[in-house]
């Protein structure tokens, strides 16, 4: 099972899918574990998801491992099908939480109550490449595979 999730070739496309969804979604993760970039760090993050958007604390943490980890996994290109997953699931429960009722665009010029979620679609297709593809060349998967 996890040579399988391992398996990789030598695709520099993936490479670059990877490292880019990975980029993205780090300083989020970090917003929210350790309060990096501009972020409230663990304590605050579950206090806001719990109390004001009424998620379960084993919910949170789940998004914020899926963020922080998940971006790690798919930077280092370990695991990188897990990683992408945990991307995933993060992105769909932003979209059917917070911006499907914005619409598809982003508010760029500030005549929307919130962002839409094209951002988000992104990312889950490159979540998706990933967990079809692998991490792709310079990975610890190909490395170990």
């Amino acid at each position: 099972m996890l040579k399988k999730l391992m398996q990789t070739d030598d695709d520099v496309g993936m490479l670059i899918v990877r490292l880019a969804l990975g980029i993205v979604i780090f300083p989020h993760g970090a917003q929210k574990l350790v309060g990096w970039f501009g972020g409230h760090g663990f304590a605050a993050t579950m206090e806001f998801f719990t109390s004001q958007m009424g998620l379960p604390a084993a919910i949170v943490l789940l998004v914020i491992i899926a963020e922080f980890f998940g971006s790690l996994s798919l930077i280092t290109g370990f695991l990188g099908r897990v990683g992408a997953f945990g991307v995933l699931c993060v992105m769909l429960g932003a979209i059917f939480m917070v911006h499907l009722p914005n619409g598809f665009f982003m508010n760029w010029y500030g005549t929307q109550k919130g962002e839409g979620f094209e951002y988000h679609l992104l990312a889950i297709g490159m979540a998706i490449a990933v967990m079809v593809k692998g991490s792709g060349r310079f990975s610890i998967d190909r490395s170990l595979s």
